[in-house]
């Protein structure tokens, strides 16, 4: 394998027309619609972050997603059109398939115990449900499973005053 200038595609960065890049045949990476929108969450919160990855015809190797939602109300009109993508150029159609599949895997997964310290620390700086499932993509059920919090406890929270959850008592549970 050729050295590979490691710098090459973030130098070859630019916006770029959504209508230029064209989906590659083979991307096996399905989202839900759900997830979908909390990457339009993502884009309109964190501002646009990773640019998609394409060949020099334009054909997407890594991005078909962000691609998809910038096709979409409101991204649609907020970046004018366009995307922010890099070039990346392989010896053959192998090599844009393996740079689909080990980006798509490289991202990896969520684990459950990190995910719950980090819903439970959000909790404890007084975060409501409502405002941690809108930024994080889940269902109010998925935020009282990582909790730690009675059923109880997470219907007070729900429906009463939030703030009587004091850091200190969060502190205990987590």
């Amino acid at each position: 394998m050729a050295e590979m200038n490691l710098f090459a595609p973030l130098d070859s960065l630019q916006w770029v027309d959504r209508s230029r890049l064209t989906a590659n045949d083979y991307n096996p990476n399905r989202v839900t619609e759900d997830n979908l929108q909390l990457l339009i969450q993502s884009i309109l919160t964190n501002g646009w972050t990773l640019p998609i990855v394409v060949r020099p015809d334009y054909t997407i190797i890594d991005g078909f997603h962000r691609w998809t939602v910038a096709g979409r109300e409101p991204l649609k009109s907020l970046l004018g059109g366009k995307v922010p993508v890099v070039i990346v150029t392989h010896d053959s159609e192998a090599d844009d398939m393996f740079g689909t599949i080990t980006h798509n895997r490289a991202r990896g997964t969520h684990l459950l115990e990190p995910m719950k310290a980090i819903v439970q620390k959000l909790i404890a700086e007084g975060k409501t449900v409502q405002e941690i499932s809108k930024q994080l993509g889940m269902k109010p059920e998925e935020v009282f499973r990582l909790s730690d919090f009675t059923r109880e406890e997470f219907l007070d929270m729900m429906i009463g005053d939030h703030k009587q959850y004091s850091r200190a008592k969060m502190q205990v549970k987590v």
